[in-house]
Parts: C-alpha cells; structure tokens; sequence
C-alpha cells in the first residue's frame, strides 16, 4: 500500500532502510494532476527497480509570467490514489516551504547552459533554470538509483541528462515512451483545458509531426519541411511557436547527413500550450 510522505526526515529515513537492505530505488516526479501517461511512467520504473517514489509538487520556479501556476490544476487525492494503483511506494509531497526554505525569492538556482537557449527556452525565458532546480532538490532529497522522465518533454529530458553528468549525480536517467489517445493526440495535463473543437484539432500537431518526418525521408530540405509545418498548423487555427527538425542533442542537422532526428512542435489553441515531438532516421 502506498505510503504518503510530507517531511524530508521522513523520506530519507524511509528510502536509507531500502538501501540498507540493498534494494533498488527508482524516482519518479510529477506536478500532479496525474493520467495515464504518469502512470506509465512509475509502471516502467517498477520494472527497474524493487522500490518506487513519486513526487507531486507543483513548481513556482518553472512559471513565467502570465503562465499558469494557479490555473495548474491540483488533485492530490486522486494522484496518490493512481501512484498506488499504478506501482509506487511512497507519494512525496512536499511544500513549497520544504522545497525552497529560502522562498522561491533566496533560492539557489541551478541553470544549465547551451541546451536551455533554444526552442523552448526561446519562448519561456527561465523556465528550464526552474526545472533544472527543482530537480536537482528532488534528486538529493530522494537520492534514487534510476529516474523516469517521458520523452513528451524532449528538451526537458536533454537538460535533465546534461545537469545530471555535469554535476555527478549518482542516478540513472531513464527515458519513458510518449503515451498518445487514440487519435494521435500525446497524454497531458493541460489537454483538459482544451475546448470540444480545440480537441477536435489538437491531433493535428502528431500529425505534422509524421508529415516532417516523411518530408525529410523523402528528402525534402529541412527548412521547407518546418515551413510547411508552420503553414499547415497556422491554418488550423494554432498559434505556432515553434516546428523544428534537430539532432537528438538538438542542434541543427547537417545538410545532407543522415542519422536520427527529432521534429519537435509548440502551438497554442486558444489559451492551451501543446507540446509534441516525434524521433525518426534519416
């Protein structure tokens, strides 16, 4: 049965017996407002592992201005519930107070270079420092051997592996599938804000996607490829931030190389922000 947890004490006590019996500790973090797609992510790390911890706490330090902090939707309830239900342990929740005993104003901040510049950290200055802070607390506060991150958020996923080896923690960075709805559409929280047409028209991000990946295998130039993304999600009434072909590293391919990409696309419906990305070889 899984266990709630509120006070860091308590965790580390918890997790420290684990180890001492010489048991695997997986991690998973969340925000809450949990779906399938959360659960497949403590599924998987269940298979890798004897003991499984997954967080809920919605991070202030991610949010931009004019973002949705407070609109962020929080059911702990039901999360802990679902955690149980889909294999983890112990529910982490922790308060703000716990996560930042400074406040969010004298906290240290971790910020990661290169990768967090682009796509993106383009369109959410600072966002990307918030992610690398908090997970970077949440590592030391669980100190698991494996994390499970979903691949839905790619360039989170490049800036988590890259703190991870430039600051030598101990942990191993597990890579979850995207979990999509039957017509395409990728698992998150944010698609319950999304009206009946808005839903209507949300596949079509998955399905520019498939479309950039065909344009490049049939050798399309790389940049008529995106513009044709562009063009085709603007006529569908998205408000288009971005639609890219990178490296896996997210650089931008060579001319003429082949090898694996990643098309990756942000667009707005209304006010709901979607992201999606679909890796592909060339």
């Amino acid at each position: 049965m899984i266990q709630t947890v509120t006070q860091l004490p308590e965790l580390r006590s918890r997790v420290g017996r684990w180890k001492s019996e010489g048991l695997r500790v997986a991690f998973v973090p969340t925000m809450g407002n949990l779906h399938a797609g959360h659960h497949s992510l403590v599924a998987l790390a269940r298979s890798r592992a004897d003991r499984v911890v997954a967080s809920v706490f919605v991070n202030p330090t991610q949010f931009g201005p004019g973002e949705d902090f407070e609109r962020y939707p929080r059911t702990p309830d039901q999360d802990v519930a679902g955690l149980g239900e889909a294999g983890a342990d112990i529910a982490w929740l922790p308060d703000v107070e716990i996560m930042y005993p400074y406040g969010v104003e004298g906290t240290v901040h971790v910020r990661v270079p290169g990768v967090t510049s682009m796509l993106e950290g383009e369109h959410r200055p600072g966002h990307f420092d918030g992610v690398a802070t908090v997970v970077s607390r949440l590592l030391n506060q669980v100190a698991p051997d494996i994390a499970v991150f979903g691949r839905k958020d790619y360039q989170q996923l490049a800036v988590i592996r890259y703190m991870v080896r430039d600051l030598a923690f101990p942990v191993e960075i597990v890579a979850a599938p995207t979990l999509r709805e039957p017509d395409g559409l990728a698992m998150s929280s944010r698609n319950q804000f999304l009206s009946s047409e808005e839903r209507r028209l949300a596949p079509e991000i998955h399905r520019c996607l498939q479309e950039m990946r065909d344009a490049m295998t049939a050798g399309t130039p790389r940049e008529e490829a995106e513009r044709q993304a562009r063009d085709q999600l603007t006529a569908a009434g998205f408000q288009v931030d971005y639609a890219a072909i990178r490296r896996p590293d997210l650089l931008e391919p060579e001319p003429g190389i082949s090898g694996p990409k990643v098309a990756l696309v942000a667009a707005r419906l209304g006010r709901t922000r979607l992201i999606d990305n679909l890796e592909f070889d060339t």
